[in-house]
């Protein structure tokens, strides 16, 4: 019996994508300290998907999440607010969430999923802002240093 309605795809560029993060080089974003690989970009909507790897040590500024935001600790551990993420650790912050610097206790990585920006503080200054715009300049960086090399 067919479906009662087409539901091909109109635009194939909206179809899954497969990032393979093994042969993806790491993007240095703190030089020694912090790294990262950029793994989906969503224009359209905003959203973003990264592999981090954080030195023990590496010290991330305080900052507000400007939408939900999801962390899934694939090695080491994080010091977040009171608690501490360890291996196997899944983290939920919601739009609106603000709290200070999160802090590498080990050799980290971990998978962040964000549904938009994050706006970074010292004080009461702002220091930084993380959206997809800045990733998509990241990514271009890299190519292009890939491409020269």
């Amino acid at each position: 019996m067919p479906l009662p309605q087409d539901i091909s795809p109109i635009n194939s560029e909206m179809m899954d994508s497969i990032a393979r993060s093994a042969a993806m080089d790491w993007i240095e974003t703190k030089p020694g300290k912090a790294f990262m690989k950029i793994l989906w970009i969503a224009p359209e909507s905003g959203r973003w998907a990264v592999l981090l790897r954080w030195r023990k040590g590496y010290v991330a500024p305080s900052h507000k999440h400007l939408s939900g935001a999801h962390a899934f600790i694939l090695s080491g551990r994080l010091q977040v607010r009171d608690g501490t993420l360890e291996v196997g650790d899944y983290v939920y912050e919601p739009n609106g969430m603000v709290h200070g610097e999160t802090t590498a206790l080990e050799d980290t990585e971990y998978l962040f999923i964000c549904d938009g920006p994050v706006l970074f503080y010292d004080d009461d200054i702002f220091t930084g802002y993380l959206g997809w715009e800045q990733l998509q300049r990241l990514q271009d960086q890299a190519n292009a240093k890939t491409a020269a090399e």
